[in-house]
């Protein structure tokens, strides 16, 4: 992480003000786990065109096993075969991942 735009001030700051926001990780939570969230993620990686400075909402808190599962099957293969950036589904059944076209469903 030692390369733009992550050296910058203006990351650094958004990082914090999205771990204020939210120090859970997103993805532990979903499965109804806790676990304090210690990386901040792009939901659009700026390496698929997205904004390497967003607003809070492109932005996801995760601990660093769940940042390194997105990185390494979601933003290195450019996508994957499901499109899915995590795995798994919640105690009802349903997709953890907000991209999946089933999260949100009753």
């Amino acid at each position: 992480m030692s390369k733009w735009p992550y050296i910058t001030s203006k990351w650094k700051r958004l990082r914090l003000a999205k771990l204020s926001e939210c120090p859970v990780c997103f993805a532990c939570e979903q499965r109804g786990l806790t676990e304090l969230a210690t990386v901040v993620d792009h939901m659009k990686p700026i390496s698929q065109g997205g904004d390497p400075f967003p607003s809070l909402d492109g932005l996801l808190s995760l601990c660093a096993r769940c940042h390194n599962e997105k990185t390494s099957g979601f933003d290195r293969t450019h996508g994957n075969a499901n499109g899915r950036r995590f795995k798994g589904c919640d105690a009802n059944g349903n997709p953890i991942d907000p991209a999946d076209g089933w999260w949100g469903h009753p």
